[in-house]
């Protein structure tokens, strides 16, 4: 968080509003949600989810929560939009299905089981829409690379949401847009397919269960043994932190880890 101000009083009062906010927003039902759910499941790093399923305390302390929040803010005001132009289409049947929770993988335990909030659904079009308020230079690199496994995994996983709600969707959609003085929307979508929820499914399993076969609760030093993604995405992982010989106290990151790895061999 950054504060200032034109004079020390005006300062002291714009820390006092950033403090506010970071503070209601972790008291917020999305900061203190427990379960996984669809939008982190294609995260491609399999220590950040694993760090997740143990509700592993958070070290990285440049989170900062204002793209969340203006986030929120956006998705509210397409929900009532939307239910403006909300129409019968037949037999009671209403057109839009808006920030509707739906059940993607009913479990026997409350880990298995995997639910969120569809952001729309067009029962007459058969499509499940996914607002993202992004950056411009995030919009760009959607536009040119496509959405990345995790969007697009969020996106087919709300699709089998959709199919277990009795809906039959026929395409996915991730609609791009940018936080900018002119509108930029940009469009990803693609046919719905069940098989890439189910994937991700057996993925996330598998990533469950070796936390548990690994236990890096008892025995700290097996963080190593769980991998990063090649590529990972390290800036705002909620458990970074630079320097970091000791992966149950935070990880190093993508860029020290071979550094830290090898003082820790130094040390020991």
């Amino acid at each position: 968080m950054i504060a200032t101000g034109s004079d020390e009083f005006s300062e002291r009062l714009a820390q006092r509003i950033g403090e506010f906010i970071v503070a209601s927003d972790a008291a917020s039902a999305r900061s203190q949600q427990v379960a996984i759910g669809p939008s982190e499941v294609g995260e491609p790093c399999e220590r950040q989810l694993s760090y997740r399923m143990l509700a592993w305390p958070q070290t990285n302390d440049r989170h900062d929560p204002i793209a969340a929040i203006i986030g929120t803010g956006f998705h509210m005001w397409m929900a009532e939009k939307f239910a403006a132009r909300q129409v019968d289409i037949g037999g009671g049947v209403l057109r839009y299905a808006i920030e509707e929770k739906v059940t993607v993988r009913e479990g026997y335990t409350q880990e298995s089981t995997l639910r969120g909030s569809a952001d729309l659904y067009d029962r007459l079009a058969r499509l499940n829409y996914d607002w993202k308020l992004v950056g411009v230079s995030s919009l760009d690199k959607y536009r040119r690379q496509g959405p990345g496994e995790k969007y697009r995994v969020q996106a087919h996983l709300y699709g089998l949401g959709q199919e277990n709600a009795g809906q039959a969707p026929d395409r996915v959609v991730v609609v791009f847009i940018a936080r900018h003085h002119e509108l930029k929307v940009h469009v990803w979508s693609e046919p719905y397919d069940r098989s890439v929820a189910e994937a991700a499914l057996a993925r996330l399993d598998h990533i469950r269960q070796r936390v548990l076969d690994l236990d890096p609760e008892a025995h700290p030093e097996r963080w190593h043994q769980i991998p990063m993604a090649e590529r990972p995405n390290c800036r705002f992982c909620p458990w970074l932190r630079p320097g970091s010989t000791d992966l149950s106290q935070g990880c190093p990151g993508a860029n020290n880890e071979a550094k830290s790895t090898q003082l820790e061999a130094l040390i020991a």
